[in-house]
């Protein structure tokens, strides 16, 4: 019988499957490079950034852009944080790690 796929790992390579959401986490892999720093609520490298942000610089709704940081979240991928009404995404480089790794002993 066939080993069955590490189910957490399967939905972080499903919400990887899309280039937005793709584009979004590797727009938070270098915050300050890629959002400018005097437009941020709160600090990006620490916080995260926020979701008008990010919906700006990738030109969709709101709605959509959210939906999508939703499904990274669910995946494992980032971490969000509310300051006051805005939410604010970071990435979770402890738990991309752990999937990197567990993709390289699963293949």
């Amino acid at each position: 019988m066939a080993d069955t796929p590490d189910p957490d790992l399967v939905r972080a390579l499903q919400a990887l499957a899309n280039p937005m959401r793709l584009r979004l986490l590797t727009w938070l892999r270098d915050p300050e490079r890629h959002f400018p720093r005097e437009e941020a609520i709160a600090d990006p490298a620490e916080v995260g950034v926020c979701v008008s942000h990010l919906q700006s610089k990738a030109g969709l709704a709101q709605s959509t852009v959210s939906s999508y940081m939703a499904e990274l979240q669910r995946a494992g991928l980032v971490r969000a944080t509310r300051v006051g009404k805005w939410t604010h995404y970071k990435r979770d480089e402890q738990r991309i790690a752990q999937l990197v790794a567990e993709l390289g002993r699963t293949l």
